[in-house]
């Protein structure tokens, strides 16, 4: 699985965008759930009910364990200033691990189909969120330059720390605009014939992931409840490079003097959390044939950890080498929206099932909080004023083949939480087979998964350069099972 964030174009270090990234997860599952779309929550008697709708549980008669690593290839096409570039990367890991543990009940009544029948108990761990990317664009730009973003800041404000630095590294000078006024202004030459060659690369690490314990029960077959509590855990890695190279003017004995130069500009995050939730669910038959699910999922609140660091280094052919940096390490706490779901399932006698669900997630309901070192307010702010409520839904089928072998087929759309136009959905096509023999199955599943998303390198106004990501992932699941 995969996160395609897509970020406001306020491209700097904002934690009302690690917000809305951390609270993009989807349910950890197992191979069949993926084939469907994800399409789980009326399903039931799958280990995906212990990290999804826990009332899937009850639908166990046998106690079950099960193991789903992934392999997945990335890839992310970029096109900056009307110049491509691909890059690409593959990772392995441990999806899904969960383990039911079945426990009938004795009852009175005499039909022993009627009444709390039983109460199963599941515990699993499930990866939740992906965070493993490369991006790589680059053109030459004939209209503007990092260091106009400097310029910008520096004339904002007289602490900026960015703008003393470009100042220092000669990136930007004080400019006579008048008789009794200056400005900053950039240093670069970039206009006309002349041009800025930049690039820029993006390396993501880490995923999110819960660890959860659940209990389900089955009242008289009809009735299925449940509830869950998770442990969630963040670890995410990014590091962000803008390289320029190009010409300076700069002045020197009272004539203007161009130079050669090269400068990056470098932002290092490493962030880490724990949080908990809570899930309660409900499955319905009113029909042996016919399931109606829900599934309510409480914020995750979160303690985080974040280190974020800025560097900026300048080599100027002729001149001077310049470096400096910063580290901004924050301690702050946060908490995710709430998610409602909806589900229907129709099962076609033996030959198979028919799958769909809907799910609300309300963005712009994430929130940050304050403390001594950190307040939060104006993150807030963005977040109400940039985020949105979404709408996830997904459909898929199961057809049996044969009394061992089954084909799958699914569709997913995760929606898109900007209200402005800085990414889209993220579809997800799917398909997969399984095959059952005795206490012992394997399920193998496919996922082609899209999105895009639009990164400002710098911003400047209406000027800011866009690179659009166009960006597509390749998942293989595989899931191990065996009842006892």
């Amino acid at each position: 699985m995969i996160a395609i964030v897509a970020i406001s174009k306020n491209s700097y270090a904002q934690y009302s965008q690690d917000a809305i990234r951390f609270s993009q997860t989807l349910n950890g599952s197992t191979a069949r759930i993926k084939a469907i779309g994800g399409a789980g929550t009326a399903i039931g008697g799958d280990l995906s009910s212990v990290s999804g709708n826990p009332a899937g549980l009850g639908f166990f008669t046998k106690s079950e364990i099960s193991l789903t690593p992934e392999y997945d290839m990335q890839k992310t096409k970029a096109t900056y200033l009307g110049s491509t570039m691909a890059d690409k990367k593959n990772t392995g890991n441990l999806n899904n691990v969960a383990a039911v543990f079945y426990s009938r009940l004795n009852n009175s009544n005499a039909d022993k189909t009627k009444g709390w029948l039983s109460v199963n108990f599941g515990l699993g761990y499930a990866r939740t969120n992906d965070f493993y990317e490369n991006v790589s664009y680059g053109a030459n730009n004939n209209a503007s330059s990092i260091s106009d973003y400097y310029a910008n800041r520096a004339n904002n404000s007289a602490d900026d720390l960015l703008g003393d630095w470009a100042y220092r590294q000669k990136l930007i000078d004080l400019y006579s605009v008048g008789a009794n006024s200056s400005e900053y202004r950039s240093n670069v030459i970039a206009g006309g014939n002349n041009n800025v060659m930049q690039n820029g690369t993006i390396t993501r690490t880490g995923s999110q992931s819960e660890f959860n314990l659940a209990l389900g029960a089955n009242y008289s077959n009809k009735l299925y409840i449940g509830g869950a509590i998770g442990i969630a855990s963040i670890r995410y890695n990014s590091t962000t490079s803008f390289i320029e190279n190009g010409d300076v003017s700069l002045l020197e004995n009272g004539n203007d003097v161009n130079h050669n130069f090269t400068s990056v500009f470098t932002q290092d995050q490493y962030t880490k959390g724990t949080g908990v939730n809570l899930k309660l669910g409900m499955i319905y038959k009113p029909v042996e044939a016919v399931r109606l699910g829900f599934n309510f999922t409480s914020p995750t609140w979160y303690n985080m950890q974040d280190s974020y660091a800025e560097r900026l280094d300048t080599r100027i052919i002729g001149s001077n080498t310049f470096q400096d940096g910063e580290n901004y390490p924050l301690e702050y706490d946060f908490r995710t929206p709430l998610k409602v779901a909806g589900g229907l399932a129709v099962f076609i006698k033996q030959f198979g099932f028919i799958s769909g669900d809907v799910e609300y997630v309300d963005y712009s309901s994430a929130k940050l909080m304050s403390n001594d070192s950190y307040n939060s307010t104006d993150d807030n702010n963005n977040i109400k004023s940039l985020y949105k409520g979404t709408v996830n839904a997904h459909v898929g089928a199961e057809a049996r083949l044969s009394s061992f072998a089954y084909l799958r087929g699914g569709y997913g759309v995760q929606g898109n939480p900007n209200r402005g136009d800085f990414g889209s959905s993220i579809k997800t096509a799917s398909g997969g087979i399984g095959f059952r023999s005795g206490p012992y199955s394997v399920d193998a599943t496919y996922a082609h998964i899209t999105g895009s998303q639009t990164i400002y390198p710098y911003e400047i106004g209406d000027a800011s350069p866009a690179s659009f990501l166009k960006k597509t992932n390749d998942n293989l699941y595989l899931t191990l099972s065996y009842r006892f």
